[in-house]
């Protein structure tokens, strides 16, 4: 089975989450993404402490999308330096896992 991992992606608006969502689940770079916020977040940009309201991207995919996923969210994204972090899943549902594999990638036929 291939490995599983959790991307997680801030966004400046609901908006914006959803767009991204919504595509990188269409293009099968993603099996699931949950739109969480808003969130507050407080950051260090550029020599100044920020706070910004936010929406996070909970995305459910595999390790080896991992760097197209990235990509099209830079794409996507408005921010100059978005947020895209991967964490494995070390754990999971096994049949929730599978269907992750089963969601991501090229279609099938």
């Amino acid at each position: 089975m291939a490995q599983a991992v959790l991307v997680l992606v801030t966004c400046a608006s609901r908006e914006e989450a959803g767009q991204i969502a919504g595509c990188l689940v269409r293009e099968r770079l993603a099996a699931c993404v949950n739109v969480a916020g808003p969130v507050r977040s407080v950051f260090r940009w550029k020599g100044a402490v920020e706070e910004q309201a936010e929406h996070v991207l909970l995305v459910k995919t595999r390790a080896e999308l991992f760097e197209r996923l990235a990509a099209r969210v830079r794409e996507l994204h408005s921010y100059e330096v978005p947020e895209v972090i991967g964490l494995p899943i070390v754990l999971g549902l096994a049949e929730y896992l599978a269907w992750i594999e089963q969601q991501t990638g090229l279609p099938e036929g």
